[in-house]
């Protein structure tokens, strides 16, 4: 029997992230600078929370997550129906790409998080790539490329330069868009964790029904491996990808975890706080650096470029238990260029002092 589907699954390869790996097994003496997640780790109420509901876990989740919806609805001052929740944030792009770009022209500022292209190319997307570290300085000729009837992805602040972009332009491309009759999907996962900034595009789809913002609560409070993300959109957009949802996708203490995690805005305080002080420490004492230039960032972590081999750097560093995001797998990025995330202060000063063995 021959097996057969679709073109796009037999082209599709799927995008090989930093995480671990580069790892052969889970070593919970690494200190991982490749995964971008909150530097103060899960909130204490969380993990509480998640200890007192485990044996809730016998039974399945609220295929709604209405309650999760409701405390969404408090947390963004949004109707219940403009939020959708997905199993992490990744869940909610390729459904997004499945039910409004089949076909459809993509434009897509580069480098930046792959799964935009790989999902649209799933769904026989039509890309065009826009290069450049910094979309602010080239605004208009980016605009000028928004194609007609398709969609545009920006990450804000983007993965991995770390720019962000102002509210200002995100307006003039959404504006753009509408009248070309085109989606813009503002991914905002690491929006929360700007320590100056107030460019979140989240209010603005009660006005524009084409603009779609993401989320991501993996990140901003520090469980990746919980997976839970949300979107906001048009009611419309919204009753549509509820339709195509996968049922029970988004686990019971993942829900348990988001709603408390809600509440705990704190939290976010605290770490804004700690990225600042500490995305300035890493910035100062690694330019220094024979051979480092990190580039300016808005949040949570750092693009270097290196006139080291990225691969081999990242080989070198695993040796003294520090791994970092090669970015030569990045479109629009070699292998002279690595990402690290900003953590606790005494973690930091190891990297500093690995780079400078190095050097």
């Amino acid at each position: 029997m021959k097996i057969r589907t679709k073109s796009s699954i037999i082209r599709h390869i799927p995008v090989i992230h930093g995480g671990r790996n580069p790892l052969k097994s889970f070593d919970p003496q690494i200190l991982d600078f490749s995964s971008n997640i909150n530097p103060l780790g899960i909130p204490n109420s969380v993990k509480k929370i998640l200890k007192k509901n485990f044996d809730t876990i016998q039974n399945y989740p609220d295929l709604a997550s209405s309650e999760l919806i409701s405390s969404l609805k408090k947390y963004t001052h949004l109707d219940k129906s403009n939020l959708v929740v997905g199993n992490g944030a990744i869940e909610i792009i390729y459904n997004f790409c499945f039910a409004f770009l089949s076909e459809k022209k993509v434009l897509i500022p580069i480098p930046t998080f792959q799964e935009y292209e790989t999902a649209a190319k799933l769904n026989n997307g039509k890309i065009s790539y826009f290069r450049t570290l910094n979309l602010s300085e080239h605004i208009d000729s980016f605009i000028s490329q928004i194609p007609k009837n398709g969609c545009v992805f920006i990450c804000n602040p983007n993965n991995p330069t770390g720019k962000l972009l102002s509210k200002k332009h995100l307006l003039k491309i959404i504006q753009r868009a509408q009248k070309l009759s085109s989606f813009v999907f503002v991914d905002e996962c690491f929006i929360e964790l700007v320590p100056e900034s107030n460019e979140s595009m989240i209010s603005y789809v009660k006005k524009y029904d084409n603009l779609f913002v993401l989320r991501s609560l993996t990140k901003s409070f520090g469980f990746p491996g919980l997976r839970i993300g949300y979107a906001a959109a048009s009611k419309q957009m919204v009753e549509i990808l509820k339709k195509i949802k996968i049922p029970w996708s988004v686990n019971s203490l993942a829900q348990d975890a988001a709603k408390i995690s809600l509440k705990n805005k704190s939290h976010l305080t605290k770490s804004k706080l700690m990225i600042k002080k500490e995305l300035n420490y890493l910035k100062n004492k690694i330019d220094k650096l024979d051979g480092f230039d990190c580039h300016d960032s808005s949040t949570n972590f750092i693009l270097i470029k290196t006139i080291h081999d990225s691969t081999k750097l990242q080989k070198k560093l695993l040796k003294n238990k520090i791994l970092i995001r090669d970015c030569k797998n990045f479109r629009g990025l070699n292998n002279h260029y690595f990402r690290i995330a900003v953590k606790s202060h005494k973690n930091n000063l190891k990297l500093v002092k690995a780079l400078e063995k190095i050097t």
